[in-house]
């Protein structure tokens, strides 16, 4: 699968996962703050942006932080009520009228089989090629997802799905502090 990355998010983000590869560290540089709660993940991935060893369900920031939070591939690491506890503190660190952008896959089980992706992600003239996987966890669909996002007080504004990967887009509701 080759995703196309747009450098296309101004202000501040808050990267959800953001070890191992560190993506949007290395496409947004110092823009970004890549949080993961594995050491190992983080200690791997380039020194393009500020890391910290963090959990994403009890984030250590204040209200209002950020502009923008990401999950690039980091929810199927989770199981469905940590990601709905991810992003719900999302939500709480951004400002108002910031901004959820999540890529990530559908994944119809995980069984005897471990679910793996293969990516070419180009930006910018770079080319990363990488792959995520998991061993055990639970299904996820960009369904269920745009749920959890209605859920914690983001309004969906862009969703695509090609095969079995999406990316979504969400605003926080201005008038709701959460």
């Amino acid at each position: 699968m080759v995703i196309e990355m747009q450098r296309n998010i101004a202000g501040s983000i808050l990267d959800i996962g953001g070890g191992g590869e560190g993506m949007i560290g290395r496409i947004y540089g110092n823009q970004v703050i890549a949080i993961d709660n594995r050491q190992e993940e983080l200690d791997e991935a380039p020194d393009c942006c500020e890391k910290r060893l963090m959990d994403a369900t009890q984030l250590l920031f204040p209200d209002q932080s950020f502009d923008h939070a990401t999950f690039f591939y980091s929810l199927m690491y989770m199981t469905r009520d940590v990601q709905a506890e991810a992003i719900r503190e999302a939500a709480r660190v951004l400002k108002r009228g910031g901004r959820i952008h999540i890529w990530d896959s559908d994944i119809a089980s995980v069984g005897r089989e471990p679910y793996a992706v293969d990516l070419d992600i180009i930006w910018d003239g770079n080319c990363v090629h990488t792959s995520y996987g998991i061993v055990k966890g639970e299904t996820q669909s960009s369904t269920d997802v745009m749920r959890i996002l209605r859920e914690c007080g983001f309004q969906p504004e862009r969703h695509v799905l090609t095969e079995n990967h999406f990316f979504i887009c969400g605003c926080k509701d201005q008038t709701v502090d959460r």
